[in-house]
């Protein structure tokens, strides 16, 4: 399982990583710290996260690969996601998409920084 970053998303994304950081791709399903809601509603949504190296990630316990470095996701999430990923940067809407293999996986991929936060 891989996740390519286009260059549009990499140039939004890095100013925030960093060898003290790592990169989580959250599954919203309200399970865990930094998952923002559960879902309450039929859609599939996903959220990039930056935490601390040394942030707690337990439930985060399968890596994937990006062209970012790895990224932890809970396990139980690879059954909405797909072998091959792209994580694209619409700038008329300031949004990113998730799309994989089959199509659009997350068409309003949120991102939060919790170092930004400390």
């Amino acid at each position: 399982m891989e996740i390519q970053f286009d260059e549009a998303s990499q140039a939004k994304l890095k100013g925030h990583l960093g060898p003290d950081k790592k990169l989580l791709l959250t599954f919203e399903d309200g399970v865990g710290q930094y998952s923002q809601h559960a879902m309450i509603h039929m859609m599939v949504q996903f959220t990039i996260n930056v935490v601390a190296k040394a942030a707690p990630t337990e439930g985060y316990n399968t890596t994937i690969e990006s062209n970012l470095g790895p990224i932890l996701i809970k396990d139980y999430s690879t059954e909405d996601l797909d072998p091959h990923m792209t994580v694209r940067f619409n700038p008329t809407l300031n949004t990113m998409s998730l799309n994989g293999d089959g199509g659009v996986i997350d068409s309003a991929l949120g991102f939060i920084d919790f170092t930004a936060r400390a």
